[in-house]
């Protein structure tokens, strides 16, 4: 699963499948500024559940 580029900002997924546990890592600029922890069942995480995440990052700013 590679990076997602929305609004300047860079969201890179890492996740573990043994732990079903997940993060998102937030950059602006090549800088890091957050972790967005989340879980998940099954090989993968789900985009969707992906794309939640990084919107609620947007939603959090306001």
């Amino acid at each position: 699963m590679g990076a997602i580029q929305k609004n300047g900002y860079t969201f890179d997924v890492e996740y573990s499948v043994m732990l079903q546990k997940g993060a998102v890592h937030v950059y602006k600029d090549g800088m890091f500024l957050q972790e967005m922890p989340f879980q998940f069942t099954g090989q993968d995480p789900d985009p969707e559940k992906i794309e939640q995440v990084v919107d609620s990052f947007f939603n959090n700013e306001r």
